[in-house]
């Protein structure tokens, strides 16, 4: 890994870290907003929902523009996308106009999801591929703790607007610094050959610490556009294609849920605002240890197995969880372990989803999928409403989210991987 590796990859880190800030920001916001609005619960998992939209909108669709116009100039875009949606949401004067603008901005959180990560797995070397993917993720959980504490602090001085604005101004700072030192793929590069791609490449590998190329080989060429979603299910990428669907999907139902919602929650079962607060930051805590632990873990003991065990304590912390929320000590304990498992869980499927796909298809296909898992995200904390509207017992919802865990397990461990 040279300096220019480690750069690249802690930009694409340093954006993740912004991504985890914007989505999660109405988690910490969702108290004073239901207040204010006065929102039932329905209404305010409607705004939870209307984020995840825009996010699966924007890996698919987005998504695949990385695999035509470049890496690079998407997530530029999607910095763009990120800023104005963050800044014109705390103007919002009812539900529907911040519900439309966190689908706008959640179109660039998903657009820059899919292209970070394959960006990263491109510049890392083989062997620290998955630490590397393993600590991008984590930039997810770091951006929700600095979400919960300057939501925490900024809340009662300046109202939950100011949270918005703040986070519209760390993501205005990104785009120079993205624009001047992020590398556009490699992949990419040699995929698409426009007619410098000779020197772009050599300049790049010897950024590196790679010989140079002499020539480039006609075989690497692809001079159409690949088929878009038709090219994830050939057969030789059908089962892939299914199962890695299905991970997301289940996965993140799971995850959304608790990250949406246990703020709230917690709230609800009779704790304070700020201790509600304190819960979702602990989550976010017990994330980053989980995805540091699999990221040097996988390298020695190997992913599938790993994820296996982490799908499955995902599930059976989660019903320890239901069982003592009330219960501050133990709340706190258990809410780190949870976090720890269902954020680890998640990563295991960004490492091995690259790696299953050609390059000419890769963003296209992890776009999918990330834009597949976030229909569960997006389903979840909208049930979940639905249900505590209709009489369900906050406790009780974390038993049937236990459920999807159990069943990704699986899907993981059917995985072909070379």
């Amino acid at each position: 890994m040279s300096g220019f590796q480690i750069l690249t990859d802690a930009l694409c880190f340093m954006i993740n870290m912004l991504d985890g800030f914007d989505v999660l920001v109405m988690a910490f916001t969702a108290h004073s907003i239901s207040t204010e609005w006065s929102l039932n619960g329905k209404s305010l998992g409607l705004l939870f929902s209307s984020g995840l939209v825009g996010m699966a909108l924007g890996a698919i669709f987005l998504g695949r523009l990385a695999d035509i116009y470049g890496r690079r100039v998407l997530i530029i875009a999607c910095l763009l996308i990120i800023t104005t949606g963050m800044l014109i949401s705390a103007f919002t004067q009812n539900m529907y106009q911040l519900a439309a603008m966190r689908i706008f901005t959640g179109l660039g959180i998903g657009g820059a999801l899919a292209t970070m990560n394959i960006l990263t797995s491109e510049y890392s070397s083989r062997r620290r591929r998955g630490l590397n993917i393993s600590i991008l993720q984590s930039g997810y959980p770091i951006g929700g703790i600095a979400g919960g504490a300057i939501a925490a602090s900024l809340i009662p001085v300046s109202g939950w607007q100011s949270v918005f604005i703040f986070g519209a101004g760390l993501s205005a700072i990104m785009i120079p610094l993205v624009f001047w030192k992020l590398p556009e793929s490699i992949d990419y590069i040699l995929v698409r050959r426009p007619d410098d791609a000779l020197q772009r490449i050599n300049s790049l590998l010897l950024k590196m610490n790679h010989e140079p190329l002499g020539s480039l080989a006609d075989s690497d060429r692809t001079p159409q556009i690949s088929a878009g979603v038709l090219s994830l299910w050939q057969p030789q990428h059908r089962k892939a294609t299914i199962l890695i669907w299905l991970g997301f999907f289940l996965v993140m139902a799971s995850l959304y849920f608790v990250l949406s919602w246990t703020p709230k929650l917690l709230v609800l079962a009779g704790q304070s605002e700020n201790q509600g607060i304190s819960g979702g930051m602990l989550l976010q805590l017990g994330g980053i240890a989980g995805q540091f632990v699999l990221g040097f873990t996988s390298v020695r003991f190997g992913l599938k197995k790993l994820a296996g065990y982490y799908m499955f304590l995902s599930a059976l912390l989660m019903t320890l969880f239901a069982l003592y929320s009330g219960d501050l000590q133990l709340a706190t304990i258990i809410g780190f372990s949870v976090g720890f498992f269902l954020f680890g869980a998640i990563t295991c499927f960004y490492i091995l989803g690259p790696a299953l796909y050609p390059p000419e298809i890769r963003t296209t296909g992890m776009g999918w999928a990330i834009g597949v898992g976030r229909i569960g995200a997006i389903l979840s904390p909208a049930t979940t409403g639905v249900l505590l509207d209709m009489g369900w017992q906050s406790s009780s919802l974390y038993y049937v989210f236990a459920v999807p865990m159990l069943i990704a397990m699986l899907a993981i461990l059917l995985i072909k991987t070379s």
